[in-house]
């Protein structure tokens, strides 16, 4: 099981990009999927998840800005991040919990990160 991660790039403050991460492997189920961040020398923290019901929780500083959403049938989540300012400047990362075929605990799996560069 991997998780591919794209759409990062450089974008003027006032912006907009669309991230992009897609599930692949044995996989029998997907519970929540999230994406967070990690700026240069800070903790990553989670920007925001999404449940396999669709109910979703964002971080205060990215509410009315960014959306997350999923595509449960191509084991895909997004982040349409909107407003883009310069401390939204970090590697984002997806992350699920997944369940694989034949395995019947769940599992924590990251991406590789994608770079979002805010410039002021």
């Amino acid at each position: 099981v991997q998780l591919q991660a794209c759409g990062g790039g450089l974008v003027q403050a006032g912006g907009s990009l669309r991230l992009s991460c897609a599930a692949s492997g044995s996989i029998s189920s997907i519970g929540v999927m999230g994406w967070y961040r990690q700026a240069p020398g800070k903790q990553r923290d989670l920007v925001a998840d999404v449940t396999d019901s669709a109910s979703t929780k964002y971080v205060d500083s990215v509410k009315g800005r960014f959306t997350i959403s999923r595509d449960n049938s191509k084991n895909m989540v997004y982040l349409q991040m909107n407003s883009l300012k310069p401390e939204d400047t970090a590697v984002y990362y997806c992350n699920a919990e997944i369940r694989r075929i034949g395995i019947y605990t769940t599992m924590n799996y990251w991406g590789k990160g994608t770079l979002v560069t805010v410039s002021s």
